[in-house]
C-alpha cells in the first residue's frame, strides 16, 4: 500500500516545487493620539491630511519573511494636530523553491497588497472610534511602487558603477 495513514488521516505530502504561504497576520503596533481633545472637535476648518506608508522586511530563516507595512495617518485642523494614527499591521510568509528575484518581487507586492485591507480596516476603525468622521484609505498600487524601487536600484548600481569607474580612471 503506497498510502500511509496515521489515525485515519493521509500523511503529509512532501513539499516539491515552489511555494508561497501566509503563515500569521497580526497587529505590530497602533497608537492613535488626539492632542487637542476635546477643544479639536468644535473647529470649523477643512482638515489636512499627511499620509506616510513604510514596509520592512525581515528574513526569520531560510523559507520564512515577516513583512510590515506602516501607515502614519496625521490630521490637522488649521494650526493643530486633530489626530494621528499609526498602524503597523504584520504578515509572516513562506516562500520556498522560488530565485531571489522573484521572492524580492513577492516581498515587495503581493505581500504588501495580503496586508492593505486589514491595515485599512483597522486604520478606519480607530479614527471613527476617536470620534472623527470615517477615512477611506484609497487603494495603494504596490506593483508601481516596486517598480519605482527596482528603477531606484537600477540608478545607484549605475551611479556606482560610475563612481568606480571614475576613481579607477583617476588612480
Amino acid at each position: 500500500m503506497s498510502d500511509e495513514t496515521t489515525n485515519g488521516a493521509a500523511a503529509p505530502a512532501e513539499a516539491t516545487g515552489p511555494a508561497f504561504t501566509v503563515e500569521k497576520i497580526y497587529v505590530k503596533d497602533v497608537s492613535f493620539e488626539v492632542p487637542g481633545a476635546p477643544a479639536i472637535y468644535s473647529e470649523n476648518v477643512q482638515p489636512e491630511l499627511q499620509l506616510n506608508l513604510n514596509q520592512s522586511v525581515q528574513r526569520l530563516n531560510e523559507n520564512a519573511f515577516e513583512v510590515v507595512l506602516a501607515v502614519t495617518l496625521t490630521c490637522k485642523a488649521g494650526d493643530k494636530t486633530a489626530y494621528v494614527a499609526e498602524v503597523k499591521q504584520a504578515g509572516v510568509f513562506g516562500i520556498a523553491g522560488l530565485d531571489p528575484q522573484t521572492v524580492d518581487g513577492l516581498l515587495g507586492t503581493q505581500c504588501p497588497n495580503i496586508l492593505f485591507p486589514y491595515i485599512r480596516q483597522l486604520l478606519s476603525d480607530l479614527i471613527q472610534a476617536g470620534g472623527f468622521p470615517p477615512f477611506f484609505l484609497q487603494p495603494i498600487n504596490f506593483d508601481g511602487l516596486y517598480a519605482e524601487t527596482l528603477r531606484q536600484r537600477a540608478a545607484q548600481a549605475d551611479g556606482g558603477e560610475l563612481a568606480n569607474a571614475e576613481t579607477a580612471g583617476n588612480a
